[in-house]
């Protein structure tokens, strides 16, 4: 048995996720790219270039990521580049888009010949948090001003439109894309490609695929338009674990089981969103437990469960869904120890893909 914590991604979960994206692009026509910003192990890329036509990132480095380990497309944004980040980053991207005028009238004349987009933002938007909210009041993201937009169309032949934040609501994604079509119908009469960005919910269970996917080969073929989305969540849920061990168990008015991860080290999303973690094996049981990670920050807590056993020492504890926003966002508080990477491949076989020690966590200091 592996030494825990570890996160476990499953190829073959990811298979069923890009089954269901090959069926999107198929009927649509659009071209999907991985947000790398949710998930960049690429020791999974070999699987997911087969599907996905390439990468989109939210910084220089993610960028050269996707170029050096994807090899396919690669679109480049980020909400500020610098101008050390441009000089660099035009080794590496088929597409930058920038987030303000300022920036675009910063640096296209260095980027002559290059293909440049601009993040607008439409004022419509859907995401069950204000913080992922991208048309939120004071939103920095994207533009708004439409005639200075048209104004930039010389320079830029294409836009991106990120307005979704885990959207499985057809009725909602098609009346915003209408909205979308309606207003901006003169920009994207005289654009050659559209990102409609990320957080539309593909793969979840139930959502209506081929009623989305005919949308945006309507709104494609309206313009005349090769559309981009960029899922990060709907490629990689459900396909990985963490799984931890107990290591100790107190009690304080509930019985509290200590496992050997943390929420603020190795799940942040579950305090940022303050959302607790899914643990499969913990429904309709007898023994309740706050399940706690170890970092001495006293709401480190994955949540209240109900087992059908009684935990003890040594215990398995897995939490679920744990691919996206996990890995890109782990960190070394309380020097804890960093969960290792590893794959369960399509035949079933689990490799260790990276462990993480003393040495890297020293190195990521000074």
């Amino acid at each position: 048995m592996m030494k825990t914590p570890y996160y476990l991604i499953d190829e073959r979960r990811l298979l069923k996720n890009l089954k269901k994206i090959e069926i999107f692009k198929k009927i649509s026509g659009a071209k999907v790219l991985l947000a790398l910003k949710c998930f960049s192990a690429w020791c999974t890329f070999d699987i997911l270039r087969k599907y996905l036509d390439g990468t989109t990132s939210s910084s220089l480095y993610e960028a050269r990521l996707g170029r050096e380990k994807f090899f396919k497309e690669v679109h480049a944004y980020c909400v500020a580049f610098s101008s050390s980040d441009i000089q660099e980053i035009k080794k590496y991207a088929d597409k930058i888009i920038f987030n303000s005028f300022s920036q675009l009238n910063s640096f296209k004349r260095l980027l002559k010949g290059f293909d440049l987009g601009l993040r607008v933002n439409p004022g419509i938007s859907y995401s069950r948090f204000d913080l992922a909210d991208p048309a939120r009041k004071f939103s920095r993201l994207g533009v708004s001003d439409y005639k200075t937009l048209i104004k930039s169309l010389p320079h830029i032949k294409g836009a991106m439109f990120h307005f979704n934040c885990e959207n499985d609501d057809y009725d909602n994604l098609s009346s915003n894309i209408d909205k979308i079509a309606h207003k901006y119908k003169i920009l994207l009469s005289r654009l050659n490609w559209v990102s409609l960005g990320g957080g539309i919910y593909l793969t979840k269970k139930g959502f209506p695929l081929v009623k989305i996917a005919k949308k945006i080969k309507d709104f494609s073929r309206r313009f005349r338009l090769q559309v981009y989305l960029e899922p990060g969540e709907a490629v990689i849920t459900n396909a990985a674990e963490l799984v931890t061990r107990v290591v100790d168990l107190v009690s304080n008015k509930k019985n509290i089981a200590i496992v050997d991860s943390s929420t603020e080290a190795h799940m942040l999303d579950l305090l940022v969103y303050k959302t607790p973690a899914k643990i499969p094996d913990s429904k309709n049981g007898r023994h309740e437990y706050f399940i706690a990670g170890r970092s001495c920050l006293a709401g480190d807590i994955f949540g209240l469960y109900k087992f059908k056993k009684p935990l003890k020492k040594g215990s398995i504890v897995r939490i679920s869904d744990a691919a996206g926003y996990t890995m890109v966002k782990k960190n070394w508080f309380n020097g804890l120890q960093m969960p290792a990477i590893a794959v369960r491949k399509l035949n079933g076989k689990i490799k260790l893909v990276r462990e993480f020690g003393y040495k890297d966590f020293m190195s990521s200091l000074s």
